[in-house]
């Protein structure tokens, strides 16, 4: 395992330089889960929550989330994204809804962060706006499912819970 890069040689925390990276195309893929009563998942799918449309409003949360990771985890480097995607899949036979973040940019450091933190916002919003009929939801198995571009290529992982 190589050494941790936001840590400068006397261990304290730095944003890490990407100024002599080359600028390529970034690509990552976030996938996580949410898992409910069945009766929650039939509100959402059936379109009757009282807060509205529940995937509808989590998706654009997702995407706010992403384009705000920066402003959220610390040491995050602020990027011009050129895509990003929130996807909701209902999975009946869990009570649960798959979501999966894709998000690009042109530049010299991946979007990883960006892609996991669209897909918790997104699955947080859906907890908050079903929260009053279901407060054992669980959110889980959230992970960088893909990242292509940079110097390791495409790179996908798929490790499991």
């Amino acid at each position: 395992m190589s050494s941790l890069t936001h840590f400068d040689a006397q261990g304290q925390a730095h944003m890490v330089d990407v100024a002599a990276k080359p600028a390529t195309h970034r690509v990552a893929v976030a996938q996580g889960r949410i898992v409910m009563q069945p009766e929650t998942l039939g509100i959402i799918q059936s379109g009757t929550a009282r807060k509205g449309d529940v995937l509808g409003i989590a998706r654009i949360a997702g995407i706010q989330a992403a384009k705000k990771t920066s402003d959220l985890i610390p040491l995050c480097h602020p990027l011009a994204l050129t895509r990003v995607a929130v996807d909701f899949e209902p999975l009946p036979e869990q009570h649960a809804v798959s979501c999966t973040a894709t998000v690009e940019t042109v530049g010299q450091t991946g979007v990883e962060m960006e892609a996991l933190t669209a897909v918790q916002i997104a699955l947080l919003t859906i907890y908050d706006m079903c929260k009053a009929v279901d407060k054992g939801m669980v959110m889980e198995r959230v992970k960088v499912v893909e990242k292509r571009g940079g110097k390791s290529g495409l790179d996908v992982t798929p490790r499991t819970a």
